[in-house]
């Protein structure tokens, strides 16, 4: 019996080779969709065996070159197939990913060479949407991170609307700490000055979301947390047109509709989406209204060259509920004591990328990208111990016109016998921020005009920036297993304020000898000039395809940004004299992949900050009034473990009709401290907003059309200030608790046309809260969302 069984058996055999003929080790060599896998031998050799005979798609990858694919009818016995691997091309060849996403489970990391960017020995992660089962209708971040080790995610907006995500102890406010993109290109508010996204795109319509750490800074600009990319969606390269559709709705009273048109007609690929969403969230006075489209269209001009236009524009309208003080929140955290709050931002993003095949080695990619866009804040900053008056509100516009160039080349060479990767680029970048300050009407509605333009109460200033940049990054392949890579990037940046702000000072009546409050218009017409150059280097082992070490040490620089040179905020000063921030990451680990079976990455990392921006509670000494106090207020340095490891253990119970069950923990441990300052008050504290412990598990389970997914997040008290004040009558310093969240979503496809999706999202309905806001949506507390239920209905059509 088993003579005739194996006789029934296939196997397949080969040599990988790369374009010179020479043999490639470690190459990983598997049959797609299926848990069959090798790697070559030294002699660059292979050999599947015990394969059930019919049509299967063979696939060859490594590192740093191009993946291989073909399709194959197995017949029973012996079969051959041989791989020539070529040097990896400035686009990723679509079967490429598509290969890559049907081995993942949500989570993958980058090539050493993808596109025109280098990732070769940095951490980074790669989130893959179609295989993510999570609330997407609402960018439910805490679920869409979750296999990302070492983030912390402020939770207070149930829409989405702004995605706030901090790492290794780096403040998650709107992403500020990260260069966040999209499609490559900048989206944050002013890249130099103001690095706050505003924007995010629809989880729905983003194919993937590449997170690189602090050693992108020498590739993408001198955030310390890195990179967030958010790549979109295009149109299928099979049909001429497909139309999909999701309509959400929740038991809070959210609706969210997502439709999306795409296809390829020629030469021309297409994508077009539209997200509509309206309700309310789980506290009262938290009424919004969002729209958002997005547009797409790609170019295959010639052999040699690709064009890429998109274009994005987003408008919001939300009621802010403001902050609430500690015994508020004890009370009763859906309450809200603000009804005369609201935030609108209207957002148009527009780029155009070419790419250029220059040689076979050389190509060069042309990125041009511009932002028209605004956010008004209207409400009543005031402390939220005190009783609104209902008087005049305060007012805040900020309009920003930004541009830029950023132009990349990338070289494959040889050097020796090994293949070497050469990166050099340069960008523009040229920044227009105009903010003003003043008293808005005293009524309840939406109504942003100032009631005295030509004089604000408070300021009227515009901010030009301007960047230059170069950078470079080369891989030295020393041997087939071991790679280092240095790189080196110049700034050049130039940073103004023109305008003025109304200064109060006490004067002495000399009639009455009594101390008035006399107001004074105070011009200012500042600038700043500063150019630097800062290293890293990289270094990664390739003991097996399924193993890998990692190294790097890149230094980073966070200029100054606009809240810290003028804002009037009752809550907050600013000092006069405040300066750019210094610092580097360092990080050690090793991560690995089994397809089918397991992934994991574990790293140790150092993150040195000095002159660290941040708050100290000051007294003034006139009315003794308690007031933050922002300034370099010392060096800090952060030292963690991040860790990720997943496994199928069906791989081993073999459970019948169970396509995959898939356990996995996310930990990270940080212990983070001010060093070397000079506040006594400070040296010594725990840095603010840093969690020591935080582990996101769950499991994820594939049972036919049946998908599940069960998550458990824990995030540990942490400070919200660097004075680790443990509670003030203000609201805006103190403890942020201990705090857990279950979720539990589900996705089920009727067939290639309809599916539904549902979940229960803080599934025991714990009273929690992830910040505590100095000015909005605040000031105080700001709890995030009890339990609710959500289903989403989805179709497709097209040909």
């Amino acid at each position: 019996m088993s003579l005739t069984a194996n006789a029934q058996k296939a196997s397949v055999s080969g040599k990988v080779s790369d374009e010179d003929g020479k043999a490639v080790a470690q190459v990983q060599v598997f049959i797609d969709g299926t848990e069959i896998s090798t790697t070559t031998s030294d002699q660059g050799d292979y050999n599947l065996k015990n394969i059930k005979p019919g049509e299967y798609q063979l696939v060859a990858f490594y590192p740093g070159l191009q993946t291989a694919s073909s399709k194959i009818v197995l017949k029973a016995g012996k079969n051959e197939v041989n791989f020539n691997l070529k040097q990896l091309e400035s686009t990723l060849d679509e079967v490429t990913i598509k290969d890559k996403r049907e081995q993942t489970t949500g989570i993958r990391r980058l090539n050493a060479v993808e596109g025109f960017s280098i990732y070769d020995a940095k951490k980074n992660e790669v989130i893959v949407l179609d295989d993510v089962v999570a609330n997407k209708a609402s960018n439910n971040a805490r679920q869409i991170f979750a296999k990302v080790s070492g983030l912390n995610i402020w939770e207070s907006d149930c829409a989405g609307l702004q995605i706030g995500v901090g790492g290794r102890g780096l403040s998650p406010n709107r992403n500020s700490n990260f260069n966040t993109r999209q499609n490559g290109y900048d989206i944050s508010a002013d890249a130099l000055g103001y690095p706050e996204s505003y924007y995010s795109p629809a989880i729905q319509a983003v194919d993937r979301v590449e997170i690189v750490r602090g050693a992108a800074s020498l590739q993408y600009g001198t955030q310390f947390g890195g990179l967030v990319n958010f790549v979109m969606k295009k149109g299928p390269e099979d049909k001429k047109i497909e139309f999909n559709t999701a309509q959400t709705g929740n038991s809070l009273g959210f609706y969210s509709g997502f439709n999306s048109v795409g296809g390829t007609v020629g030469k021309v690929n297409y994508y077009v989406y539209n997200r509509y969403a309206k309700g309310e969230c789980w506290r009262c006075n938290s009424d919004f209204e969002s729209n958002t489209t997005f547009a797409n269209v790609n170019i295959a001009a010639g052999e040699k060259v690709d064009l890429s236009v998109d274009y994005t524009n987003m408008h919001y309208l939300a009621q802010q509920p403001g902050g609430l003080t500690d015994a508020l929140f004890e009370e009763d955290p859906q309450q809200s004591i603000r009804d005369r709050n609201w935030f609108r931002v209207d957002w148009n993003l527009m780029s155009l990328k070419v790419n250029y095949r220059i040689t076979d080695k050389l190509k060069v990619n042309f990125r041009n990208f511009a932002l028209i866009g605004g956010r008004d804040a209207l409400g009543n900053l005031g402390r939220i111990d005190r009783t609104d008056d209902l008087g005049e509100r305060n007012l805040f516009v900020d309009d920003f016109t930004n541009f830029g160039n950023e132009t990349r080349f990338i070289h494959n060479y040889k050097l020796g016998a090994q293949p070497s990767v050469l990166l050099v680029g340069g960008r523009y970048y040229h920044g227009l921020t105009k903010r003003k300050q003043g008293n808005g009407p005293a009524g309840d509605g939406a109504d942003f005009n100032f009631l005295n333009p030509d004089n604000l109460e408070g300021s009227d200033y515009e901010f030009p920036g301007e960047n230059i940049s170069a950078f470079a990054e080369n891989v030295f392949n020393l041997t087939d297993k071991w790679s280092v890579t240095p790189g080196v990037r110049f700034e050049h940046i130039k940073t103004e304020a023109q305008g003025y702000y109304q200064d109060v000072t006490l004067v002495v009546d000399p009639n009455t000898g009594l101390g008035v409050d006399s107001t004074f218009q105070v011009y200012e017409d500042k600038s700043r000039t500063r150019s630097f150059v800062f290293f890293g280097v990289g270094s990664g082992y390739k003991y097996s395809q399924n193993l890998e070490l990692y190294a790097n040490y890149s230094q980073n620089y966070r200029s100054i940004n606009f809240n810290d040179i003028r804002v009037e905020n009752p809550n907050l000063q600013v000092d006069e004299n405040i300066h750019d921030e210094k610092g580097y990451n360092v990080e050690l680990g090793v991560r690995g992949n089994k397809p089918g079976i397991i992934n994991y990455d574990i790293s140790l990392f150092y993150l040195k900050y000095k002159d660290r921006i941040g708050s100290v509670l000051k007294v003034d000494q006139e009315n003794f009034r308690i007031y933050r106090y922002r300034t370099n207020i010392s060096d800090s340095r952060n030292i963690g473990l991040e860790a990720f490891a997943e496994v199928n253990v069906n791989h081993w119970l073999k459970l019948k009709k169970v396509n995959a069950l898939n356990i996995f923990a996310n930990v990270s441990v940080i212990d983070a401290m001010y060093v070397d300052s000079d506040e006594e008050a400070i040296s010594g504290n725990e840095v603010e907003l840093v969690p020591p412990f935080s582990l996101k598990t769950g499991v994820n389970a594939s049972i036919g059309r049946l998908k599940l997914a069960y998550q458990f997040s824990y995030t540990q008290q942490q400070y919200s200030d660097a004075s680790n004040a443990e509670k003030t009558p203000s609201a805006v310093e103190g403890i942020i608790p201990t705090y857990y969240v279950m979720d539990l979503s589900g996705a089920y496809q009727f067939n290639q046309y309809f599916g539904i999706e549902a979940g229960i999202n803080n599934l025991t309905n714990n009273y929690y809260f992830t910040r505590r806001a100095s000015g909005y949506p605040g000031p105080g507390i700001i709890p995030s969302d009890g339990r609710s239920f959500y289903i989403t209905l989805k179709g497709k059509i097209g040909k």
